[in-house]
């Protein structure tokens, strides 16, 4: 999953952001089996709340008429995940390039859409933070989560 340009419309932002979801909860995978204990429950319950907001926007999408792209039988992963420390520095990855994707639909939506997509940008931007924390990876916050560094 690569960073694009700035969607035109809500919901091709929306659908981008699907994609990005679909791409974090196949990055759990690997992430999850290189953990132990605390670290791999906080990758099951990421995984859980990367679903949670697939099949809800699923949902949204499909009820408001929206475009649902499909998602792929598997991701290419930016690097290999041979270890711990290769798992730790996935999931703070992944978890910035999905606020990226809500941090994009942010400018295109109004109301209830924008609140779901600022909440996301804000779920994104804290898990990403305990994954610094647990990887020992300082500074833990960025300023703005989702842009660009």
């Amino acid at each position: 999953m690569t960073r694009r340009q700035a969607p035109a419309d809500a919901g091709q932002a929306l659908a981008d952001a699907l994609a990005a979801e679909y791409a974090a909860i196949f990055a759990y995978g690997p992430i999850g089996v290189r953990l132990t204990d605390a670290a791999r429950r906080d990758a099951r319950a990421a995984e859980a709340a990367h679903r949670a907001r697939r099949d809800a926007l699923v949902l949204q999408l499909t009820t408001g008429g929206g475009r649902v792209p499909a998602d792929r039988a598997g991701y290419a992963l930016p690097f290999p995940v041979a270890d711990r420390a290769a798992a730790l520095r996935l999931a703070v990855e992944i978890e910035e390039r999905t606020a990226a994707y809500w941090r994009a639909v942010l400018p295109v939506t109004t109301g209830a859409d924008r609140t779901r997509a600022l909440n996301a940008l804000t779920d994104c931007a804290v898990r990403a933070a305990r994954w610094r924390r647990t990887a020992g990876v300082t500074p833990v916050t960025v300023a703005f989560p989702g842009r660009p560094a």
